[in-house]
């Protein structure tokens, strides 16, 4: 315990530095995360990290996989610490500090991606120098990936790579804002922008075009039909609140004055589906409303009108398993033997999916993530910083 707390007061001013320049880099989903993904590269590849990128098709975006193997070389297994760069917007108006500027106030760091989850890749970055300076039985591999709040974008592009490299690893550690508590599963995220193409006219005769925003009505009234036959379905013994699959609208967007038909909307909504089969349901039924009744009406006027449903992104969900060893691990360094679930969605069903026993675990609550003033306490840093430390102890000879 003495070590632990030596160790903790040794790096935690380093984690909070650390902390503090991964918030000034602007990471918001979707813009180029190269800069903070360089430097986490500099600082594992002077400790001897063995990295790779990949990048998205605009080569803006960027995950990294650095694999730290101590004092000697180590093939196969390993600990994977996944943490993910991007940030939801904020605006310097609403906070009550600059949001990409860390501000150290009553115990707690505030700023864009402080909780979510800045923080967690902060504290493996401080303690990177501590495992590389052991015998390690197995390595820790450190993961940093982009545009999870855009339905993991990222993920994939890395996951793929890691299995074409044949780098099979046996647990994996999210770790996203849970209070230092064991997640052992999750809701799926599927997430799609619908886009309508109609006939723009003059407002004063509707009937001669056809109205892009009121075909997107009729589609988001549809879709709160089948909300409400998704409560309907709610599996028993269901393990997640609410405990059915949620379904919500996000976003509409169209049209360019209140004189003028609408050729142009857009509609943005998610799934979050308990079971895989409410997602093929809602996605089936849509179509075929679609395809069948929606369409054909728009044609009758203009034949030359459109849907087109974007697939943003279909992240499977996060299954519990009765014998985890990622989350017999995490329960045993931190001591707390209970086992949730939450209904955010995470990369972590992703990293299962390859056949990597993965869990849930980070400093920060979800409460304040993607909020205004968002923040996490040092008393949650140092959390994860013990925990970190007791996994060293366990993978060092």
């Amino acid at each position: 315990m003495t070590m632990q707390k030596n160790i903790i007061n040794e790096v935690f001013p380093e984690t909070l530095k650390i902390l503090a320049e991964l918030i000034k880099f602007q990471t918001v989903s979707g813009t180029s995360n190269i800069a903070l993904i360089e430097y986490c590269e500099k600082k594992l590849e002077a400790l001897g990290a063995e990295s790779f990128k990949t990048f998205d098709d605009k080569k803006l975006r960027v995950n990294l996989f650095s694999t730290i193997s101590g004092k000697r070389k180590l093939n196969g297994g390993g600990i994977i610490l996944s943490g993910h760069t991007d940030v939801v917007p904020a605006s310097v108006k609403e906070w009550s500090s600059d949001p990409f500027v860390a501000n150290e106030r009553d115990n707690k760091v505030f700023g864009r991606g402080s909780c979510d989850m800045k923080g967690f890749i902060a504290c493996t970055l401080a303690l990177a120098p501590y495992f590389a300076s052991e015998n390690l039985k197995k390595p820790i591999h450190l993961s940093y990936t982009y545009d999870e709040e855009t339905a993991c974008q990222g993920a994939p592009v890395m996951l793929k790579e890691l299995k074409k490299r044949k780098i099979n690893c046996s647990i994996c550690i999210v770790g996203e804002p849970t209070n230092m508590k064991a997640i052992h599963a999750h809701k799926g995220c599927y997430e799609y922008s619908t886009h309508f193409f109609g006939l723009a006219g003059h407002g004063s005769a509707p009937d001669k075009g056809v109205n892009a925003v009121e075909y997107a009505t009729r589609f988001i009234n549809k879709l709160m039909e089948l909300r409400n036959e998704l409560k309907k379905r709610k599996p028993k013994n269901s393990v997640f609140t609410p405990p059915y699959t949620t379904l919500q609208i996000g976003r509409i967007k169209g049209g360019v004055a209140r004189n003028v038909i609408a050729d142009q909307c857009t509609v943005d909504w998610e799934l979050r589906p308990v079971v895989y089969e409410d997602g093929v349901f809602v996605n089936r039924t849509m179509d075929k409303y679609v395809k069948d009744i929606l369409l054909p009406d728009m044609r009758k006027i203009f034949p030359q009108s459109n849907i087109r449903k974007e697939i943003i992104g279909e992240i499977v969900g996060f299954d519990k398993e009765e014998k985890s060893e990622a989350v017999n691990l995490i329960c045993n360094l931190t001591g707390d033997n209970s086992r949730d679930v939450v209904s955010f969605g995470t990369e972590a069903g992703l990293f299962q999916e390859l056949g990597i026993s993965t869990v849930v675990c980070g400093p920060g609550s979800i409460e304040q993530a993607h909020k205004i003033d968002e923040y996490v306490s040092f008393d949650e840093l140092k959390l994860c910083l013990k925990m970190l430390i007791d996994l060293r102890e366990q993978i060092k000879n």
